[in-house]
């Protein structure tokens, strides 16, 4: 691990400036970092992917932890606050649903101590090249994707190219299937983008980063707003390794029913994919207006993957992410 500066900020503006003003770096890759739980950040550190000048601790600002609100004014969730909280709060369980188990389904209950809603949002690709220290890939600052010809059994099928990077959040694809919000506070100001404005793909941008966020600024807060389907929202996770491992594919849905059952709004978001989380809009708009049947359902699994372009190894994610749609929806227009 290179030596750094570590630096403990009392408040939010205290921690940008101590961002904006770490000494000049020419490498992305050694720009100062604001650290929450650690849980991936620490591991780039020593495995020399990321050689940040200065940590910028977050833990000491108050406030940053806090989880307010319900199902009828909204959830307001500070960066700080942990997977395990998320798991665990009796408001999130029974109005947020999908949230809770999104935080159920990451790592290990160690690791959902320590790791927070806004690390989870931000963490790097998983890519085993990207990983590796002496590999210099594209994401890197290398020539070439060498997940694109080479192994690539975890990697995108949808929204790929140049980098065939997946987005390794949990939380992502329930939070935008919820319609969420974040909060940045930066040394030009604070500013609110919609979550699923938030991530960048590979052909967008620098492609070096996954988001939108410059170096002097943090997430502060994540506003989900009050909907009506809501309730009725579910994320699937298909894993190599049933204890705790990284989403093979998963599903975030969320479904409003009338009376006689017909689907009124439904948002169905795809993670383990694409290099962002992948909203289905197509998939969407079949289902409103109509009553959940095994042939709709084939119908809106198809849709959703339309335009998947596999690599040679990752084919397999095609019907194992239809698989999740149909068994996710199928839980929804079941339950009461």
């Amino acid at each position: 691990m290179k030596r750094f500066e570590w630096t403990a900020p009392t408040s939010v503006s205290e921690a940008v400036e101590l961002l904006r003003s770490a000494p000049s770096f020419a490498d992305p890759d050694e720009a100062p970092r604001p650290l929450a739980g650690g849980q991936d950040l620490l591991t780039t550190m020593k495995e020399y992917i990321l050689r940040p000048s200065r940590l910028v601790n977050l833990k000491a600002i108050r406030g940053l932890d806090r989880i307010q609100g319900d199902g009828k004014r909204g959830l307001r969730i500070g960066a700080l606050a942990t997977l395990a909280r998320l798991e665990e709060h009796p408001v999130v369980r029974r109005d947020f649903p999908a949230i809770a188990e999104a935080a159920r389904s990451v790592a290990s209950p160690q690791i959902r101590n320590l790791g927070t809603i806004g690390g989870n949002l931000c963490q790097r690709p998983r890519c085993w090249y990207y990983r590796l220290e002496e590999v210099v890939c594209l994401k890197k600052g290398g020539t070439q994707c060498y997940a694109a010809s080479g192994e690539n059994k975890y990697n995108a099928i949808l929204g790929g190219g140049p980098s065939y990077i997946v987005h390794p959040s949990d939380l992502a694809p329930v939070l935008i299937a919820l319609g969420a919000s974040v909060t940045i506070a930066g040394t030009e100001g604070t500013r609110t983008v919609a979550l699923e404005k938030f991530f960048t793909l590979p052909s967008e941008g620098s492609i070096r980063r996954e988001n939108i966020l410059r170096h002097d600024e943090i997430i502060t807060e994540i506003q989900v707003p009050a909907s009506r389907f809501a309730a009725r929202s579910t994320y699937l996770k298909f894993k190599e390794r049933a204890s705790f491992d990284f989403a093979l594919a998963s599903v975030a849905a969320a479904l409003e029913l009338d009376r006689d059952r017909t689907v009124r709004q439904a948002r169905l978001v795809l993670g383990g994919v694409a290099p962002i989380p992948w909203r289905v809009p197509k998939a969407e708009a079949l289902l409103v207006g109509k009553q959940i049947t095994p042939d709709l359902l084939n119908q809106v699994a198809e849709a959703a993957l339309e335009g998947a372009r596999p690599l040679a190894h990752n084919g397999y994610k095609i019907p194992l992410t239809q698989a999740l749609i149909r068994r996710a929806l199928t839980q929804l227009a079941q339950r009461a």
